[in-house]
């Protein structure tokens, strides 16, 4: 008789396979290749709930990519720790209140750097995309200011104005709510 396989059988399959190609990117010693292999490995855990695991990986990715000069390697990495963080703030202050501050701070600090780094992405479309990102991240966070200050400049660049510029309610007309909600 085949026993069904448990609910996190897949993801401890794509796990699995992470860590095989982290072992051949490691082999062949190509700094971006190996930071892209962290990163799986890091998303696998995540997807596993082990966040305290996907943090080492996503930091170690982020060493590689920042070895490797790749700007948008970099911020994209920052952003998933970011996240990662802020989930493992939850975590850890769901199971007892308070407990999560070391990891907000962590989360606020790559939210702050990837902020900075933000403006040196390829496509400003994907620059807006960071921005919503790490606003989410940061309202997690409790820091609505902050967020609502990024959401603000994503919402500039969507619509093709620049930062400093005041922007016509006519053609943002939700910023209000945004900003004020």
């Amino acid at each position: 008789m085949l026993q069904a396989p448990l609910p996190d059988e897949p993801a401890r399959e794509a796990l699995r396979q992470a860590a095989a190609a982290l072992d051949k990117a490691e082999a062949d010693g190509q700094p971006p290749a190996i930071s892209r292999a962290l990163a799986q490995v890091a998303l696998c855990y995540r997807h596993l709930k082990a966040m305290g695991s996907a943090e080492t990986y996503f930091e170690a990715a982020l060493r590689w990519a920042r070895s490797a000069g790749s700007t948008d390697q970099v911020v994209d990495l920052l952003c998933d720790l970011c996240e990662t963080t802020v989930e493992l703030a939850e975590a850890q202050s769901a199971h007892r209140p308070g407990s999560g501050r070391a990891a907000r701070e962590r989360a606020r600090d790559h939210a702050f750097e990837a902020s900075t780094l933000a403006g040196r992405v390829a496509d400003p479309h994907w620059e807006a995309t960071v921005l919503l990102r790490i606003g989410d991240a940061l309202d997690r966070c409790g820091d609505h200011d902050d967020a609502a200050l990024l959401q603000t400049r994503a919402l500039r660049l969507m619509s093709g104005h620049r930062a400093g510029t005041v922007l016509d309610p006519a053609v943002m007309p939700g910023l209000g709510r945004v900003v004020d909600g």
